[in-house]
């Protein structure tokens, strides 16, 4: 098979400060302050925070997974490069780059769209009697800024990124600060009767809060999708994940410890029954210190919240740039901008989808982005890079697992248990988007006469 001309390729820009803040910014972003009361809402208590640490250990034992990959394989795409090289590229390879995408397509806007969710649910607190359409039409509008300011060269995202973090960290800084300040713990440990009692239903809904918690802690991989853009990424891309998992970990602690020690959980719990959960860290501020400050700090929020979606879209953009480039998606998404250098048809693809998936519920989101991602990706990853170990000993790695095997197993029993204790409707619907992808890749590959129905072939970069 005869080369294909040489690819247009992205520049290395991106250090240790704004990969920490790209991770960071996608992880602050609305989540913790919009799901803390679901989490609650999940175990009835706050019992519920040993969902956060569930997720705490896979998050890290999982980190390390994206450390190994993205040191040692450092290109756009993140988790299409990894599996697509792990399992294969001519074979199998095909088939998990091909279903990751698949996926992705889904998963990603949702995650996005999950941002712009909680934005519109903050700005209910400056907008009094926020109507569902003009919720719509609010995460239209930012969605629509959100692709406009990233249809720019990296190196200018590169200062907006950084601008987006500090926003950020002053926001949970302040929030952690003033929790401590005015913390009570009796309040804050008020468990209900019986909230240790180890039924089934204890833990479906510790599986319920990690899947939240989960949800929370996203983006710790973020620099990976854009690691063609990444300066020295043997050494830049684990750092920035274990420093940026380590610094929110810590966060969380503080933000979490912060609201329920102020607002008692009964107040907001079921989150289905307090319309005011859905801004209840302003809630929080205005019960401290007043209306005033409590606007202030919801603007705060907001900014938080569209950095994470920013963050976000300038990752993930990058996946089916890569897929694309790589021969395993529709060749337009391979396109860079002419002047720009950034791959414009990806970008205006995803961010239009994800304004779409804006639409739905908070809950339905969170679902059936965690259910849809953890089988192919998550999974996949993990067996990925022990395939690699085995079948690839000599392959540079800049990074290696520590006490490997054991934090990659940790994960893989990890995601195993989120998925298994999925309510059953949301686990056909993972199944189904699977098996639908496993079909397409059939019928693509037929019609193309690649494997599984035509001669293998060596994939080029």
């Amino acid at each position: 098979m005869a080369s294909r001309p040489e690819q247009p390729q992205l520049r290395r820009r991106f250090g240790l400060l704004p990969a920490t803040a790209l991770n960071m910014t996608n992880m602050l972003g609305a989540g913790p302050f919009i799901t803390i009361p679901l989490l609650m809402s999940a175990l009835g208590g706050p019992q519920a925070l040993l969902g956060w640490i569930v997720a705490l250990v896979i998050v890290i034992c999982d980190g390390m997974v994206w450390s190994e990959l993205g040191a040692a394989m450092p290109g756009s795409g993140g988790s299409f490069h990894y599996l697509r090289e792990a399992f294969g590229r001519a074979r199998f390879g095909r088939l998990m780059a091909f279903l990751f995408v698949w996926q992705f397509l889904l998963s990603g806007p949702l995650e996005i769209a999950s941002g712009y969710i909680g934005f519109a649910a903050y700005a209910g607190y400056l907008w009094k009697g926020l109507t569902r359409p003009e919720s719509i039409a609010l995460i239209v509008g930012v969605g629509l800024v959100n692709i406009a300011l990233l249809y720019r060269h990296i190196h200018s995202i590169a200062t907006i990124t950084i601008s987006l973090w500090t926003g950020t960290l002053v926001t949970v800084l302040a929030v952690i600060v003033t929790g401590a300040v005015h913390f009570n713990p009796r309040i804050a440990f008020d468990f209900p009767p019986n909230a240790f009692n180890f039924s089934l239903g204890f833990f479906l809904g510790l599986g319920a809060a990690a899947r939240i918690g989960i949800y929370d802690y996203l983006g710790y991989y973020d620099v990976c999708y854009i690691g063609d853009e990444v300066r020295d990424p043997g050494r830049v891309i684990p750092r920035s994940i274990l420093i940026s998992t380590a610094a929110v970990a810590a966060i969380y602690i503080g933000i979490n410890l912060s609201i329920i020690g102020v607002v008692p959980w009964r107040e907001f719990v079921p989150a289905s029954a307090h319309p005011e959960s859905s801004f209840i860290v302003s809630v929080f501020m205005q019960r401290i210190y007043g209306e005033g400050v409590a606007t202030i700090f919801t603007l705060l929020i907001l900014w938080t919240a569209f950095g994470s979606v920013f963050a976000l879209l300038l990752g993930y953009s990058r996946i089916p740039f890569a897929a694309a480039k790589s021969g395993y998606f529709f060749r337009p998404f391979a396109r860079l901008h002419p002047t720009k250098d950034f791959p414009y048809v990806s970008l205006l693809v995803l961010g239009a989808i994800s304004i779409i998936a804006g639409f739905f519920s908070l809950g339905t989101v969170i679902d059936a982005l965690i259910v849809t991602r953890i089988l192919v990706q998550f999974m996949g990853q993990v067996v990925g890079l022990i395939l690699l170990r085995r079948h690839a000993p000599d392959m540079p790695r800049p990074f290696r697992m520590w006490l490997y095997p054991l934090p990659a197993l940790v994960a893989l029993l990890g995601w195993i248990f989120l998925f298994a204790t999925t309510q059953l409707q949301v686990i056909l619907f993972g199944l189904g988007v699977l098996a639908i992808g496993c079909l397409a890749f059939l019928v693509w590959s037929w019609r193309t006469n690649r494997w599984p129905f035509g001669p293998v072939e060596a994939m080029v970069t």
